[in-house]
């Protein structure tokens, strides 16, 4: 009934700076009470129409249109910038326009929905990054929206954050539409799919959760390859009567000309078979030439249980071609081991000198968001050689336009692609890794994984995605927890 419609896109296009096209005559429906995903690929404008929703930007034609009354609030990816400083206490009361005078009590419950103790005076910028996912989506839950939007909510969840967020959905009664690349996650509450042609700029609306999408859409392309195939055989057929009749003269002539039009007809008739997601190429991470011995030596390291950090001994020597897995639950003190590990500030680690550290950070922080995708690229390469910039740069879908693109303007997959390229250009001795599967096209994750698999080099990875971590050779294994 159209009464069960609470928002429906109508024609609905939109350009990213008046210049560059994301979405072109759109249209969709959402009912009210149902569990929607979005998908696309990384850049194709799937964050934009959640900013269409709450009205942070506009369309350029069509209209976008919301049932009176309904609330909406959007768990956002990452904390802005500009919010990082501020306490527990001060990110809630920034959810909502008016002052809320009795907040403690809404902050305490619904931290205990998204499974998380935290101080009110804490700082934000001083938690894990699957703390902060948390945070994330409890500011979003607890302006009790009649529609909640959720962008990429697993990035950084441990398993049990996961499936926490994954029983609360189940639960929720009223509307949700989510970003995600977790297909896992989606199947298991998902009863709609919005999918976003990167190509055509329109959505394609599908019933069911993505495994139903995807065989929805290899069946519609296994028909249209036969049709066209027929058809094929067909023109070619008609073309070599019109051949045939010509040689005739004559008469013949006329019925030769009636089979080249049939076969021109004919041609009109293909249909233009749907391009599926283009997949990253096949990649190498080169390790950092004629480094031989110990990259790595950690003989202590700290763990954060109830907020409080204490010391614990280890006995950790990385060579070339070993890698290590830092396991545990969030919180626990992964992403501030990395990151002082590599900035070389870490108590009982050393690292040897002159050995180049590769570091792929979870919020991408390690990047200039000012600079332009290719000015990044020329920072980071060890020969600044533009032709070999370029090529590595498109085979990470980098191409000539998005290269004069400022970094802080690209979607978190896109800048995930980016912090990648770098990697390769930069040719470490070291690489830490902090959940790089965060925001990225699963498409692209075998390819990925092979890469690290294959890295030669010395290797430290952080990630919650069990089933990417078994496709990579892993040596070591710290458990933070034990």
């Amino acid at each position: 009934m159209a009464n069960d419609t609470v928002l429906r896109f109508d024609s609905v296009s939109f350009e990213y700076g008046h210049t560059i096209p994301i979405l072109n005559e759109v249209d969709f429906t959402v009912r009210r009470g149902s569990k929607i995903t979005i998908m696309g690929q990384n850049g194709a404008g799937k964050s934009t129409i959640f900013s269409l929703i709450t009205g942070v930007n506009k369309p350029e034609s069509g209209s976008i249109n919301i049932t009176r009354g309904q609330t909406i609030a959007i768990s956002r990816q990452v904390i802005p910038r500009s919010e990082a400083e501020l306490t527990v206490r001060a990110f809630f009361e920034k959810c909502f326009e008016e002052k809320i005078y009795d907040i403690d009590p809404r902050i305490d419950a619904v931290l205990d929905i998204v499974n998380l103790q935290a101080p009110h005076d804490r700082i934000v910028k001083s938690f894990s990054g699957g703390q902060q996912a948390r945070l994330l989506l409890a500011s979003a839950l607890i302006q009790n929206p009649d529609i909640l939007l959720l962008d990429e909510p697993t990035n950084n969840l441990d398993k049990a954050g996961i499936e926490h967020l994954t029983q609360f959905l189940k639960a929720y009664q009223k509307t949700v539409i989510v970003i995600s690349h977790d297909s896992h996650f989606l199947n298991s509450f998902t009863d709609g799919v919005l999918y976003l042609d990167v190509h055509t700029r329109k959505v394609e609306q599908y019933v069911g959760d993505y495994l139903d999408v995807l065989k929805d859409i290899t069946v519609r392309i296994e028909k249209e390859n036969r049709a066209n195939a027929l058809l094929a055989k067909e023109i070619q057929a008609k073309k070599d009567q019109a051949n045939m009749f010509a040689m005739k003269g004559g008469q013949m002539r006329l019925v030769a000309k009636r089979m080249r039009e049939k076969a021109e007809e004919l041609e009109e008739d293909i249909v233009e078979v749907r391009k599926e997601d283009k997949t990253i190429r096949q990649f190498t991470i080169p390790s950092q030439p004629d480094f031989v011995g110990e990259i790595i030596n950690i003989q202590s390291y700290k763990v954060i249980r109830n907020h409080k950090a204490t010391k614990r001994t280890a006995n950790i020597i990385l060579k070339r071609k070993q890698h290590l897995l830092l396991k545990g639950p969030n919180g626990i003190g992964k992403s501030t081991l990395l990151e002082a590990l590599a900035s070389g500030e870490a108590e009982g680690a050393t690292i040897t000198d002159g050995v180049r550290v590769g570091y792929y950070r979870q919020d991408f922080s390690t990047l200039n968001f000012e600079d332009t995708v290719y000015e990044s690229l020329v920072e980071a390469s060890s020969t600044h050689i533009e032709s070999h910039i370029r090529a590595v740069a498109a085979g990470f879908l980098i191409h000539a336009d998005m290269m004069k693109t400022k970094i802080g303007s690209l979607s978190e997959g896109q800048k995930g692609l980016v912090a990648f390229a770098r990697l390769v250009l930069q040719k470490p001795g070291l690489l830490i890794l902090d959940e790089p599967t965060n925001h990225i096209n699963f498409r692209h994750l075998p390819v990925i994984a092979k890469a690290l698999d294959e890295y030669d080099g010395a290797m430290i990875l952080v990630s919650h995605v069990p089933e990417f971590v078994e496709q990579i050779r892993i040596d070591q294994t710290l458990d933070l927890d034990k």
